[in-house]
C-alpha cells in the first residue's frame, strides 16, 4: 500500500470536528455557558445581590456606641456639671463682651502674621543672602521663644526703652513721640505677640506651599512670555494654596485657642472674664465649660468655611469637586426614595 493510500484510508476514518459555540472566544479562551431556556434566565433573575458581612465591624461599632452613650449619660445626669448655671451665663453681656475681644484678638493678628509670613516667605525664597538670611534669624528666634514669655516681653517693652520715638533721619520730623508705657496697652502687646509669634510659623508654611509646586511650570510659563507678577498670582499661588490651605486653618484655630493665654496681661478677653466670673462665685467646672463651648463654636464654624475655601480651589486639582455636606444629604435621601422596597442598599 502506497504512503497516499495509508493517508486516505486514515482520514476516512477521523471524525468531523465539532462545530464551534457562536459565543466563542476569539482568543481561544474556554466560553462561559449561557442560559439556554427562559426558564434558567427567570431563575437568575430572581437572585439578590448580598453585601459582604463584617462581623468584626459590627461588633466595633456596637463598643464605641456604648461608650459613646456611656460618656452622654454622664453628662447629662451629673448634677455637678450645673448646666443651668452654664445656660445662664452662655449668652451674658460681659461673656459675649470677651468673645468678641477674642474674635478681634484672632482677626488682627492673624492678618499680622499671615502678611507679615507671606513677605518673610518671599524673602527667604529671595537669591539674597542678607535678605534670606534676616528671614531665617526671625523664623529662627520667634519659634524658638515661648509666646508666653513674648506678651511678658511686650508688655513690658517700657522697662528697656523709656520712650518711643518715630521719625525721619536727619531731619527734625518727628512722626511719633510717646512713652512706652503708655503706648503699650495689654491689647497692643497681646496683638504683636500673637501675630508676630504666628508670623514665624505662617512664613514656614507659605514657603513650604509655594516650593511644593512643580518649577517645571515656572519655567514654561517665563518661556511663553508671562510676566513675573502673573507667573506668581495666577500659577504658582493657586496651586500652592492647595498645600497651605490645611495647615494655615490648624494655625489660625490653634490661634483661636491661644488668645486664652492673653489672660496674663489682664486684658479682658473670654477665657479672663470667665476667671473673673468663677472667682467670684465659685462655680469653676461650669464657667469653665462655657468657655469651652464658645471655641468649639468658633472652631467649628473655622472648619466649615476651611472646607469650602479647600473645596474653591480644588477646581484645578479633581475632574469633579466633592460633593457639599447639604449635596450629600440630598443624594442620600433621593436614593432612598427611589429604592424599591426590599433591596438592600
Amino acid at each position: 500500500m502506497t504512503p497516499s493510500a495509508v493517508s486516505t484510508e486514515t482520514a476516512r476514518h477521523v471524525p468531523p470536528a465539532a462545530p464551534a459555540p457562536e459565543h466563542a472566544s476569539a482568543t481561544g479562551a474556554t466560553p462561559v455557558p449561557c442560559p439556554s431556556s427562559t426558564a434558567e434566565r427567570e431563575d437568575l433573575s430572581r437572585l439578590r445581590v448580598v453585601p459582604a458581612r463584617h462581623p468584626g465591624r459590627a461588633v466595633l461599632a456596637v463598643a464605641v456606641g456604648l461608650v459613646v452613650a456611656a460618656v452622654a449619660y454622664s453628662f447629662v445626669t451629673n448634677p455637678r456639671w450645673e448646666w443651668g448655671v452654664v445656660a445662664q451665663w452662655f449668652l451674658a453681656e460681659s461673656i459675649l463682651r470677651g468673645l468678641l475681644e477674642t474674635l478681634k484678638l484672632t482677626a488682627l493678628s492673624g492678618v499680622l502674621g499671615f502678611s507679615l509670613g507671606l513677605v518673610l516667605a518671599l524673602m527667604r525664597l529671595s537669591p539674597s543672602g542678607l535678605i534670606s538670611g534676616v528671614s531665617w534669624t526671625f523664623s529662627w528666634i520667634f519659634r524658638s521663644t515661648p509666646l508666653l514669655v513674648q506678651l511678658l516681653l511686650w508688655y513690658n517693652l517700657g522697662y528697656l526703652y523709656e520712650r518711643i520715638t518715630l521719625g525721619i533721619p536727619l531731619t527734625d520730623v518727628t512722626l511719633l513721640d510717646a512713652r512706652t508705657s503708655t503706648l503699650m496697652t495689654p491689647m497692643l502687646a497681646a496683638i504683636l505677640g500673637l501675630g508676630l509669634h504666628q508670623a514665624a510659623y505662617a512664613a514656614e508654611l507659605i514657603r513650604g506651599g509655594i516650593l511644593s509646586v512643580d518649577h517645571g511650570q515656572l519655567e514654561a510659563a517665563s518661556a511663553l512670555g508671562i510676566p513675573a507678577r502673573d507667573r506668581s498670582l495666577r500659577i504658582v499661588m493657586p496651586q500652592a494654596m492647595r498645600a497651605i490651605l490645611p495647615t494655615a486653618f490648624n494655625e489660625i484655630i490653634g490661634l483661636v485657642k491661644g488668645t486664652s493665654i492673653v489672660y496674663v496681661l489682664a486684658h479682658a478677653e473670654l477665657f479672663f472674664t470667665v476667671q473673673l466670673i468663677y472667682g467670684r462665685t465659685q462655680q469653676v467646672l461650669p464657667m469653665l465649660l462655657v468657655a469651652t463651648l464658645w471655641y468649639v463654636v468658633i472652631t467649628s464654624l473655622l472648619s466649615i468655611g476651611q472646607y469650602y475655601i479647600e473645596r474653591h480651589y480644588a477646581k484645578g486639582a479633581v475632574r469633579n469637586l466633592p460633593p457639599t455636606p447639604l449635596q450629600s444629604l440630598r443624594t442620600r435621601l433621593t436614593r432612598h426614595r427611589s429604592a424599591p422596597k426590599g433591596a438592600l442598599a
